[in-house]
């Protein structure tokens, strides 16, 4: 076996993360890592239950001294991202993300490396299979689908947990606790489009925007990181005012929860307007790096040549499209008037797409403020509404609603001061938990939200950084210990 985390401490919750990374666990197919969870249960004699829609809970008694402490959750999700560089061969139905260490930082080849949250899921084993730790009686929660759907939250029964006390072990700073999250709501527009045959004499040729670090839609919107599509729709708008380009196809991002690493167009041209259409390419890749020149590198615009059939989207549905993608807002809209330095709503062009005789766009919007989704989610409805879309919602998820005077908080923050001389951040997040749906089931439950550095989370630059680790499991001990 070719382990990479030999050395690193803490052991048990490396070997666990390990043995999760070798199960494959997509959004939506967590049927094998449903099952390693019900296998290590019986492995460990621990007793274990599942529910209709898929959730582990995996139960430990309290240990001596500690039986009438308060019962403890320590919740995670099954599931990961599921994203790759573009030349990395991979199948995340089938294949072990290979992990690796490179200095502080553990790092997958080519794909995102689910810390996010198989770390979270690994400490909850390591804390289930540790025979030296002082804890009360422990509840393990492993939800499904908390990166596409929340569906293991939105199906938890509220009679399926007993603990009045809940960890999530979702967090990706280590150093700050967090008390709240926004909610979010997903927006679809579908543009029905014809297409006709275009003249031969053109040829066709293949427009890229790449090299973005992407990233989480919620926690990293407010690090200036550029969206592909943004950036595409600025090169395709301009082209074809000057040379008339005619789209056949477009093909930008991928996920609702990740900023658009990628994104491309097929285009056709006059070839007597190729090299202008190389130079203006170049000067668009000057200029997005000059824009992006702290937070984006490896911004490069490219054009190559592609095969396609002759065929173009309607002109005048190409225009209203691009106008459309051009005008719909993505990023922070608004900054908490309470919590300073705090995103309160923003939007994400997640991805864009064609589906058949379909133009798809896709979009996620967040808030704290329940009001301000609704405005969000309507303004982006706007948008594509005025080209003729038809735009859904969906239901969404509600936030999370901050307790400054939790206990669980109390002690979390007492645990830290005590371990490493400083105080920990206490703030709320700008992504989504399954805290606020846990929290809406059962009502009072205490609850904060707490994790090791990851950076990257939802692209294939995600990292986990190694100190941070021990950290977060000597939190986590320290902080079961003294509920007793």
């Amino acid at each position: 076996m070719n382990y990479p985390f030999k050395n690193l401490e803490p052991i048990s919750v490396w070997e666990h993360f390990y043995d999760i990374t070798q199960v494959p666990r997509p959004s939506k197919k967590e049927e094998k890592i449903r099952q390693f969870l019900i296998d290590f249960a019986i492995k460990h004699h621990l007793e274990y239950k599942t529910d209709e829609v898929g959730n582990v809970l995996i139960l430990k008694k309290a240990s001596l001294g500690y039986e009438n402490g308060p019962v403890v959750v320590l919740q995670s999700h099954m599931d990961m991202v599921c994203e790759k560089n573009q030349k990395t061969k991979f199948d995340f139905d089938q294949d072990a993300i290979q992990a690796w260490v490179d200095g502080e930082w553990v790092k997958a080849k080519g794909t995102t490396l689910g810390s996010d949250d198989g770390i979270g899921m690994a400490a909850a084993m390591a804390v289930l299979t540790a025979s030296n730790l002082n804890h009360p009686r422990i509840e393990a929660l492993f939800t499904m689908d908390e990166e596409t759907g929340l569906t293991g939250a939105f199906g938890l029964k509220n009679d399926f947990l007993q603990g009045r006390i809940l960890l999530n072990l979702d967090s990706e700073d280590e150093g700050e606790i967090f008390i709240g999250c926004a909610g979010g709501r997903d927006t679809i527009a579908t543009l029905k489009i014809e297409k006709y045959a275009v003249n031969q004499n053109l040829i066709p040729i293949k427009l890229e925007v790449k090299g973005l670090l992407g990233g989480h839609s919620g926690d990293d919107i407010n690090k200036g990181l550029a969206n592909a599509n943004k950036l595409l729709i600025r090169i395709l708008f301009e082209a074809h005012q000057q040379f008339a380009v005619q789209l056949h196809s477009i093909d930008g991002g991928n996920l609702r929860n990740a900023i658009a690493r990628e994104a491309s167009a097929i285009i056709f041209i006059d070839p007597h307007q190729l090299e202008n259409l190389k130079k203006l390419s170049s000067q668009y890749g000057i200029t997005f790096k000059k824009e992006y020149h702290l937070t984006e590198p490896n911004i490069e615009v490219v054009l190559s040549e592609t095969t396609a059939l002759f065929e173009a989207i309607d002109e005048q549905q190409f225009i209203k499209s691009m106008q459309a993608i051009y005008a719909c807002p993505h990023g922070v809209l608004a900054m908490s008037q309470d919590i300073a330095g705090f995103v309160e709503t923003s939007t994400n062009l997640a991805s864009i797409k064609i589906k058949g005789d379909s133009l798809v766009f896709t979009t996620s919007q967040r808030s704290s403020v329940a009001s301000a989704l609704d405005d969000a989610c309507r303004m982006v409805n706007s948008t594509f509404s005025l080209i003729g879309a038809q735009v859904i919602h969906s239901d969404g998820y509600p936030g999370w609603t901050p307790n400054p005077k939790s206990k669980i908080l109390k002690t979390s923050v007492e645990s830290y001061e005590f371990l490493f001389k400083k105080t920990p951040k206490v703030l709320a997040i700008h992504a989504g938990l399954e805290c606020g749906l846990i929290g809406e089931k059962y009502e009072g439950i205490d609850m904060i939200s707490i994790g090791p550095t990851i950076k990257g989370a939802h692209s294939p630059d995600e990292r986990l950084k190694i100190e941070t680790v021990q950290m977060f499991w000597d939190h986590l001990v320290d902080i079961l210990k003294r509920l007793k």
